[in-house]
Parts: C-alpha cells; structure tokens; sequence
C-alpha cells in the first residue's frame, strides 16, 4: 500500500495531507526505539496525586454541571450539558490509564473509577481491559483480530457517518446491555457467550469476538457488571414508574451520548486507518498513528495524553502525564525529518479531511 505526501498551507500552518510511506514491510527504526527507551526511563512512575486530583476534579465538575443540565432553565441548562460532557468525558478516558497501568502503583484508582464513574455511567472498565492491550500486540494490531481497528480510510464514504452514528445511540446500546441483556444472559449460556463475545467490549472492529474471562479478571468483571447492571435496571424502573422523569433520563442519556460521538470523533483522528490487514513493525504502528502535539484544542479533544496518540504506540506504559515531556526530549534528540516527526499532524480538521478524502477515492471503486 503506497501513499503520497502533500504539503498544504492552511491557517498559517503547514499540514500533512498524506505521508509517503509503505507500511507493509516497513522495518523498524531502531534508533527511534532506542531513544524513546533511553530518554523516558525516568517518567515511567505515574504520580497519585495527579491520577487523583485530575480524575475527581474531572468527575465533581462532570456530575455538578448534568445536575444542572436537568434542573436549570433552557439556556443555562444547555450550557451545563456541555460542560457536562467535557468534563464526564476527559474523567471517562481514565479507562485507557486503568487499561495500561500496573495497580499495585495506584492502589484503588480502578476500584474508584469504577464506583464514581465507571457503573454509574454503565462503562465499567472490563469494557475496555483486556480488550485495548490486544490493539498494542505487536502481531495483531490492525489485523482482522484487533478489536480496535478498522481500515477507514480505505472504505466507502458512508462508512464515517455511520461510524459517528453508531456512538449517538450508545446510551440506549448500554442500557439494553445491562439493564435487558446481561440479565437474561444469566438465565442461558447460549445468549451469555453472545453477550460476552460480542457485546461486552469498546470495540470497533465486528468480527471481533472476546474470550471470557478468567481468574482475577473474572471476578473484576463480575462486581463491575452487577454494578453497572443494577444503575440500568434502577434507570429503567424508576422512569417506567414515574419516580423519575423521562426528561432527566434523557438529558442524562444525551450526555452520554455527547460523551461517545466526542470520543469517536478523537477515535476517527487517533490512526490514519491505512493498513489492510498485514501485521506491522512497531515503527509501522507509529507512523500509521498521530500525535497533535501543538496547539490549546487537542487538551479539549484528546485529553488523559491522548494528544500524543502515536507516542502514546511507542511506550504503552507511560503514565499520561509524562507524555508531553517525552515529547519534548524526543524531538529535542531527534529533530524534525525524523521518523518521530513523522506523526505529527497540526489539527483535527485536517485529519478529518485527510480520512474523508480518502473514503472518496473510494467510491468509485
């Protein structure tokens, strides 16, 4: 798979359209590799208070501004929903550090990210553990059996807004989960291998199916699930018996979704989507990932370091907080030309263009 690079000037800033690379093949830059290895030995250990204080701050702020979304006049409760979402959103992307992180460094975050945010929102975090390490498996990541990854830049145009379509109804898909489903899958191993395979995982990837857990895991999934089950089935009961008002549920359920399509949306600009289905170098995976290092909307959008998407590939490990400063020393030793300068994208809008530009070429194949 060839593609071409084009420099084009918008805004003042030079912006990637394409990279000419052959991802296929490709061998590893050891240098890069060795570098990102040397320089950051010092930033592994994440830092407790910051993983604390960002998350709860996050979380207070998220849940104070969807109270006011339900109970304040039309204008400032639209303002609050907004809020409500950025900030439920960057507390929600603490599942990606759970999913990383050794717990015996922050004893109880997953536990408590998971009782303030993870069941309560219905996204408890084996949602995404166990899924989201396979996407950074050396030999899987965008092949047929990564759960993270599809080829979007090289499907039909339709295929972005029903990608984006997807995320506004996950709410509902939730609720059904664990308030409908996970339930009733209790009652029959055949639908309990359909949930588990098919519906218990942040996955993009359809043909994906998932294992059922085992050991520690297990029993993770187990509390998480019930926990999560019982806020669907109070969410649903107490609307059908009218101790809740259907408007406070479905503002509730608006934010989630404004959650969801604000993720995708990252989700769409976090790879350029260009690999077929052949297992890829680390450097491959680097370059076929972005970071959007410059600039004050990417802490808005891609918030918990995922700015630094593609960095992000080269040291799975790295704490969040660290990552802006191992970008710093990796493009102070390296320097522009690199193959680490090769992932780095100016903005979101680009990125966008660049993915939808390509789904076009598509279309009349």
């Amino acid at each position: 798979m060839m593609n071409t690079l084009t420099l084009d000037i918008a805004d003042g800033a030079p912006q990637v359209r394409a990279a000419k690379i052959r991802l296929s093949g490709m061998a590893d830059d050891r240098a890069m590799l060795r570098a990102a290895a040397d320089l950051t030995r010092d930033l592994q250990t994440p830092r407790p208070l910051i993983y604390w204080g960002d998350f709860l701050a996050s979380a207070a702020i998220g849940y104070a501004a969807l109270a006011g979304a339900i109970l304040l006049p039309v204008g400032w409760a639209i303002a609050s929903a907004v809020l409500a979402v950025l900030a439920l959103y960057r507390a929600s992307l603490f599942i990606h550090e759970i999913t990383h992180m050794k717990h015996s460094e922050l004893p109880g975050f997953r536990v408590g990210w998971n009782l303030l945010l993870g069941m309560p929102l219905m996204l408890p975090s084996f949602m995404y553990e166990g899924i989201h390490t396979i996407h950074h498996t050396r030999t899987r990541y965008g092949t047929v059996e990564d759960p993270e990854y599809l080829p979007l830049a090289l499907m039909k145009p339709w295929s972005l807004p029903l990608f984006l379509l997807v995320s506004v109804l996950m709410p509902v898909g939730l609720l059904l989960r664990f308030g409908v489903l996970g339930p009733l899958s209790l009652l029959s191993p055949k639908l309990r291998r359909i949930v588990v395979g098919k519906y218990s995982g942040l996955q993009i990837n359809p043909k994906f199916e998932r294992k059922a857990p085992e050991g520690e895991f297990a029993r993770q999934w187990r509390w998480q699930e019930i926990g999560a089950s019982i806020v669907a089935v109070s969410l649903i009961g107490t609307t059908f018996a009218g101790v809740l008002p259907l408007r406070a549920l479905l503002i509730f359920m608006a934010v989630i979704s404004g959650v969801a399509v604000l993720n995708q949306v990252r989700t769409l600009v976090a790879h350029l989507w260009e690999n077929e289905g052949e297992p890829l170098t680390v450097t491959a995976q680097y370059l076929d990932s972005v970071n959007v290092p410059g600039g004050f909307l990417p802490y808005v959008w891609a918030p918990v370091g995922l700015r630094y998407h593609a960095l992000h590939h080269l040291l799975p490990s790295l704490p969040y907080h660290s990552l802006g400063e191992a970008h710093r020393r990796l493009e102070a030793a390296l320097g522009q030309g690199s193959t680490y300068s090769g992932a780095h994208y100016p903005s979101l809008r680009g990125l966008v263009g660049r993915l939808a530009a390509s789904t076009m070429k598509q279309r009349a194949q």
